[in-house]
């Protein structure tokens, strides 16, 4: 087993002042939701940093900083998603105290998808909206072989293909040396990630997709609607497999209507509908 159990515990006494797994949370004393986001393999909670300015301001943006990443670079991530998600509900647990949400991308999907499962099962507890984006619905099983323990020339040559680590990264063999242990610990959490059949969460699912990704199709996020009981969309947008970056003003003003339903945004003016249809 990896540094779960240390990890583990030391997330449930953390405030939201100290805890490592929420370094960037800035209190919001109009909040009246929480909005937890969970970033891509070998992402941080630096990809959310402009989001608490464009969401509604009675939304607290919580990006999620995990193990490997940022100030916590000393510290051994994760590679089996069980582990990652029981960590993540106690440290997120006494921040919990209002309405919240999950926001993940790619990787950040499963993360979310694990966690609201995990604190249903021993919280009964639930997020108000679960936001999935670049991710197949996590019953469709991976094909492709695991690439996490490929030689490093042939995982670097898999990192070139994805277009998600930048060209200066990859091209700095210093730089290389830093990620790539977190890269491939990132990628075996999702590759030997298992779905276990259980019954459908009760929360809305709305799942984002890239009209350009070859890797997870419209046909790949339809699945998610089978994993709730409540409401299911679908939203595609032009980019490729990170369109989060590409394409982030549109996901953000879709974002943006989506939560305003969904916490009620009680004082907030709606966003403008404008240019959001795709």
């Amino acid at each position: 087993m990896d540094n779960s159990h240390r990890l583990y515990t030391s997330g449930r006494a953390a405030t939201a002042s100290s805890s490592p797994w929420l370094p960037q949370l800035n209190l919001n004393p109009r909040a009246t939701l929480r909005l937890f986001c969970f970033p891509y393999a070998g992402g941080g909670a630096v990809i959310f940093r402009d989001w608490q300015s464009k969401l509604p301001g009675n939304v607290e943006v919580c990006p999620v900083q995990l193990p490997g990443r940022g100030k916590r670079l000393g510290e051994q991530p994760f590679t089996q998603m069980q582990f990652l998600a029981e960590a993540l509900v106690h440290a997120l647990l006494p921040h919990l105290d209002k309405p919240f949400a999950f926001f993940g991308h790619s990787m950040g999907a499963l993360i979310s998808f694990e966690l609201a499962r995990t604190l249903r099962k021993k919280y009964g507890r639930a997020p108000r909206q679960l936001f999935v984006s670049g991710r197949r619905a996590p019953s469709i099983p991976n094909l492709e072989p695991p690439t996490y323990d490929l030689p490093e020339t042939e995982f670097i040559e898999t990192l070139h293909n994805l277009k998600g680590t930048p060209g200066e990264v990859l091209e700095h063999p210093e730089l290389m040396k830093l990620v790539l242990p977190l890269l491939r610990a990132d990628f075996a959490l999702c590759e030997t990630y298992g779905y276990t059949p259980a019954p459908p969460l009760d929360c809305p699912i709305s799942a984002f997709g890239g009209l350009q990704d070859a890797e997870v199709t419209r046909a790949h996020l339809e699945g998610w609607r089978t994993e709730t009981t409540a409401t299911f969309s679908l939203r595609m947008f032009p980019g490729d497999h990170f369109f989060l970056n590409t394409g982030g003003a549109l996901l953000l003003r879709v974002l943006s209507q989506a939560l305003y339903e969904v916490s009620g945004a009680v004082g907030q003016e709606p966003p403008a509908r404008k240019g959001m249809e795709v």
